[in-house]
């Protein structure tokens, strides 16, 4: 009896798989990703219906591995149908913060933070949206790594050192995540 360890992903409605070895491409009505998952010891195969990972006699890691590339696989087919956001609040004391977004150049300038003269920088990781609301910044896109690493970036170019953190609490912090934009 062999022992094998399976986890299926269901496919919705509108939404098409492409698996070449482990190699998988997700294409719904928000836009396609891809991901070379051959870095995991697992089998990946599309089925009627869904994606099963695989993998046989597995160890205690290579079956972990298992759960993380369906992971990543439902993260795909979500960021396909309802997209990924992130929004982060501009919190200051004394000196307002103003906050720009560059499209061009990929970049998010936070300016005047705690009575800096040059700019704090964030890089935009990926094909992500950022918009400004009032004291509210919204990270949107398809790829959730590109969207909480974008988030993340925004959130440490706020970070203040050889400072108390208890005293100033100036930053842009994330303070939601959600699916669907």
């Amino acid at each position: 009896m062999e022992e094998l360890i399976e986890r299926a992903i269901p496919i919705p409605e509108g939404v098409s798989v492409e698996v070449h070895g482990r190699e998988v491409k997700v294409k719904g009505p928000k836009g396609s990703l891809s991901e070379n998952l051959s870095h995991l010891p697992v089998e990946i195969s599309a089925r009627e219906g869904s994606v099963v990972v695989s993998a046989k006699w597995p160890k205690k890691r290579e079956a972990a591995k298992v759960g993380t590339a369906a992971a990543h696989i439902r993260n795909m087919v979500n960021g396909v149908t309802k997209g990924f956001k992130c929004k982060l609040k501009v919190v200051y004391a004394h000196f307002p913060i103003t906050v720009k977004v560059n499209e061009k150049q990929k970049k998010v300038l936070v300016e005047n933070f705690i009575g800096e003269k040059t700019p704090r920088v964030a890089d935009m990781v990926g094909d992500v949206k950022v918009k400004l609301s009032g004291d509210e910044l919204i990270v949107e896109g398809i790829n959730i790594q590109d969207v909480a690493q974008t988030a993340a970036n925004i959130e440490a170019s706020t970070k203040i050192k050889e400072k108390d953190q208890r005293v100033f609490l100036d930053g842009i912090f994330v303070f939601e995540r959600s699916e669907g934009i």
